[in-house]
């Protein structure tokens, strides 16, 4: 078990006043056998009304109307977790379903669909040809075969930080050889979508202990998740090649990139220059003094 502190800041600064229109926040995760909330809070400026409620996910989802208008935009939550991870080694899986090709019992299949189909077009075969080189003889596990895909982009790629802006195509990623977190965990979402998986998009928080060489920490982060017969949902991040690690704090799940981002809104108005600042804090929970 992991106790962390974390801290997500995100503002908006406009050069003219503006209203503010629906904001919809991803940025409290929910409990779970895997992670615990031991506290929770959000902050806002200018004030405004809250409403919360559970998505079609199940993830949990703050809709904010920020009142009046200002030139700010200042939106910071605090979270107090336990991270609970489930290891996957040693682990021996007989089933004969979790063979390459992979097959769903069909009550799951029937819930998984949406995260088979694949979401992107491949116009020149160029993440179809990169996946196709990494099939694998057709009895391999299939856990082996999505830790070697994990292992696989984590070495291969370059990791190129890039604080906002949209996911870019699977196929621009395997053109150019690099991306971001989202990138990298969206080649991986949509590769295992071409190979009959169900995979879907995590965004969430990294915690990164001094000197561990983890890449994506001090923002947001993004990965992967694959379901797995007998292992349900599993977690895999292709960025630093871990899977099922402490290090990953999930805060929601989604078909695509474009559904997860932790904040998202409009205004009104004429803002001029604007600028978006995100800063994010995940540490050790500092233990609680005994009073004297």
């Amino acid at each position: 078990m992991t106790r962390l502190t974390i801290r997500h800041e995100t503002r908006y600064d406009y050069e003219k006043p503006v209203g503010f229109g629906p904001h919809r926040l991803l940025v409290r995760p929910r409990d779970s056998h895997a992670t615990r909330i031991i506290h929770a809070s959000l902050s806002f400026s200018p004030a405004g009304e809250t409403r919360w409620r559970y998505d079609a996910l199940g993830n949990c989802l703050c809709l904010l109307t920020p009142h009046g208008e200002a030139t700010a935009l200042s939106i910071v939550s605090e979270l107090v977790i336990e991270r609970f991870p489930a290891p996957l080694s040693p682990l021996r899986i007989d089933d004969p379903q979790t063979a390459t090709p992979i097959v769903y019992d069909r009550c799951d299949r029937l819930v998984l669909d949406p995260f088979i189909d694949p979401a992107t077009e491949d116009p020149d075969d160029l993440l179809l040809n990169w996946v196709l080189r990494h099939i694998p003889r057709p009895d391999e596990p299939a856990l082996d075969l999505v830790m070697r895909l994990n292992a696989s982009i984590h070495e291969a790629f370059d990791y190129s930080e890039r604080p906002h802006g949209d996911a870019q195509s699977p196929a621009h990623t395997v053109a150019t050889g690099s991306g971001a977190c989202r990138d990298l965990a969206w080649l991986m979402v949509e590769s295992l979508r071409r190979l009959g998986y169900a995979a879907r998009f995590v965004t969430g928080y990294l915690y990164s202990p001094a000197r561990s060489g983890i890449r994506g920490a001090g923002a947001t982060h993004a990965w992967c998740e694959v379901f797995l017969p007998d292992l349900g949902w599993t977690e895999f991040d292709p960025t630093n090649g871990l899977a099922e690690s402490s290090a990953l704090i999930p805060v929601a799940v989604s078909r695509t990139p474009e559904e997860a981002s932790p904040v998202g809104g409009s205004i009104r108005g004429d803002p001029g220059a604007s600028t978006l600042t995100v800063r994010v804090d995940v540490r050790p929970t500092e233990p609680v003094k005994a009073a004297a």
